[in-house]
């Protein structure tokens, strides 16, 4: 980490390992961001929607356990005091849902055509409304994502990796969302992905302005890493389980119950194999 004792100079073993740190959390946004965007064009366009329905699922699961068997652990070995940690998570919690009532935020995954009832024409004539403030609250949305990984990179790589896995999870059936909207709203499919595209590219801005914030600035780092756990479960708790909430036969429940637990066993096996590596 940068020297806190004034000095301009660090050896040049800290500074490589800073570099390093740097490199890993571009990398991790740039891949993370091209990848998810991506599958998510592939899926959108070919509208494969039981398989987005699945992602969805397996999404729900990888966040739970990695903001609570993760990230919340790393913060708890910081030393804060366990009211602070519990005040903080709540705040997070809390602001995530006040600011998704002011519309800062989008997770929806509704797109036309999907099980809600609506007049016909209604999803087309909302998304026509909605197209732009998409991209901006979701340019918003994916710095906010590069920070948390930025976050967890300067605590260690390893749990840089789990989280950049949990992002990349949610990321693409909430991309795929998003796409539904643009293309509903008249975006044709190049448009769109440009778009999707230039707006990802917002989480490399994120981790980099994350990284030089949290370096300097240390002691954030557990107050960070809680608010991402809180990001985390508000995410899982109030858009994508909810989805699975509705009355369903037993034979379509089942398969939803075990993907979630595949989710969480998913997340469980990344963080066994970056501890191990």
């Amino acid at each position: 980490m940068i020297p806190t004792d004034g000095s301009i100079y660090c050896p040049f073993a800290l500074r490589k390992r800073i570099l390093l740190t740097l490199l890993y959390i571009f990398l991790a946004n740039t891949v993370s961001t091209l990848i998810s965007i991506g599958l998510a064009a592939l899926l959108s366009f070919r509208l494969l929607s039981g398989v987005v329905e699945k992602m969805v699922s397996i999404a729900a699961g990888v966040l739970l356990a990695t903001a609570l068997v993760q990230l919340l652990p790393e913060a708890m070995e910081s030393g804060l005091a366990p009211g602070t940690l519990g005040w903080v998570l709540t705040g997070g919690i809390v602001g995530f849902f006040i600011l998704e009532k002011l519309t800062l935020l989008h997770h929806t995954h509704h797109h036309e055509g999907d099980v809600h009832h609506h007049p016909h024409g209604y999803d087309a004539h909302e998304a026509g409304r909605g197209a732009w403030p998409i991209l901006i609250g979701d340019a918003f949305h994916n710095f906010g994502d590069g920070a948390v990984i930025a976050a967890a990179f300067l605590v260690d790589p390893r749990a840089g990796l789990v989280t950049a896995s949990a992002v990349f999870a949610h990321e693409v059936p909430h991309e795929i969302g998003d796409f539904m909207i643009l293309l509903n709203a008249g975006l044709s499919r190049r448009r769109a992905f440009t778009f999707m595209l230039i707006s990802g590219l917002s989480a490399v801005l994120g981790g980099v302005a994350g990284f030089f914030l949290l370096e300097s600035f240390h002691a954030l780092l557990p107050y960070t890493l809680l608010v991402a756990a809180a990001s985390f479960v508000y995410i899982a708790l109030s858009d994508l389980l909810p989805e699975m909430m509705r009355r369903k036969p037993l034979r379509q429940s089942l398969p939803e119950v075990a993907l979630v637990l595949a989710g969480v066993a998913l997340a469980g096996l990344i963080r066994a194999l970056v501890k191990g590596g």
